[in-house]
């Protein structure tokens, strides 16, 4: 059998109050993975910014345990912001690191981060990013050769159709209130809408942001229903009454909710970051399944929404898109195998 993988993951990854795409894809990789090999998990804190010194040196203790020329791959959630334990271990192990998100994209991030990122990814034998569009930028942003950053985008589970409505007022967003997923952009955006028929629902984590959070609510007043976070059947449903996903974030290196509501033919609005665009994708036929605006422009989106409101035939065609682009979305299967090419070279 190979070699065990050894895998340092956020400490929160299986705490169902705090669902994330990283927490999701982590543990959908690892369980294809250990279909085939042994795995280790190594969970560490990781609090933003950074892992605290007690979790600092737990990781570097159990890194220092490992056997010469082990592999291990490092969520970079929790090595990317702590390059010196990656760099004392970089000449005797394996190291791959996987990189969800640049650490400077998050808003707030201390001004340190992106430079001890850039020692981490440059210590690792390999970086793995989540889409082409953020492993181009990585490769930019911390001055690694073009083309060295491998690309394992995320899976999506098979779903029913969502019905839709008539009038395509249901919108739906998926993502945890905090100013990189750009919320504030959709109220005030919704506030234009007040003589169309809409409702929106926002299913994500209230308390990341407690200032930003109470801010979005003056903002959207009664134009958005803040579900908080929803998982299993109540995300299900969540889905199931939505005629349009919208997801204004500022920075997406993937946005694993756009494959999952295009998995159940519902069209997508989207930002032009990073990977939203591969994510959305195109139909057979080359149609988009849904539109993208630039990221922070509260017109454009406003502009876009009330086009899916009041053309018919646009909503016609999106859907259609939408049905028609679900038959080629991949599986984590696929995930897995891109993973494990760069796991074992």
């Amino acid at each position: 059998m190979t070699d065990p993988l050894h895998v340092v993951l956020p400490g929160d990854i299986d705490d169902p109050a705090a669902p994330s795409g990283g927490n999701t894809y982590d543990r959908r990789v690892l369980t294809g993975l250990a279909a085939t090999r042994e795995v280790h998990e190594i969970a560490v804190a990781a609090p933003w910014p950074y892992p605290s010194a007690r979790d600092a040196a737990r990781l570097a203790d159990e890194l220092a345990a490992l056997p010469d020329g082990a592999t291990a791959l490092l969520d970079g959630l929790v090595a990317c912001a702590v390059p010196e334990v990656v760099e004392a271990e970089a000449d005797r192990l394996d190291l791959v690191v996987l990189v969800h998100l640049p650490l400077g994209d998050e808003t707030g991030a201390a001004p340190e981060l992106p430079g001890r990122e850039r020692r981490t990814l440059h210590a690792a034998r390999a970086v793995v990013a989540t889409s082409t569009g953020a492993a181009r930028r990585i490769e930019t942003l911390h001055d690694l050769p073009a083309g060295s950053v491998h690309v394992a985008p995320p899976g999506v589970d098979p779903a029913p159709l969502a019905t839709g409505g008539v009038t395509g007022g249901r919108l739906l967003c998926v993502a945890a209130v905090t100013p990189r997923k750009a919320q504030d952009v959709l109220a005030e955006a919704l506030r234009t809408l007040d003589d169309l028929d809409v409702a929106c629902v926002c299913v994500g984590a209230l308390d990341r942001e407690p200032d930003f959070t109470a801010r979005v609510r003056a903002l959207a007043g009664d134009r958005i229903h803040f579900a908080g976070t929803r998982t299993g059947a109540a995300l299900e449903s969540s889905y199931a009454a939505a005629d349009l996903l919208v997801l204004p974030s500022r920075a997406e290196t993937y946005g694993m909710v756009v494959t999952e509501a295009l998995a159940r033919g519902i069209p997508v609005l989207g930002t032009t970051v990073e990977g939203v665009p591969e994510a959305i994708g195109q139909a057979p036929d080359g149609t988009v399944p849904g539109g993208l605006v630039p990221p922070g422009d509260v017109q454009s989106l406003a502009t876009a929404l009330r086009r899916w409101l009041t053309d018919a035939g646009l909503r016609r065609s999106w859907r259609a898109a939408a049905r028609a682009r679900r038959a080629g979305l991949r599986g984590w299967d696929e995930t897995t195998r891109r993973l494990s090419e760069v796991l074992h070279p």
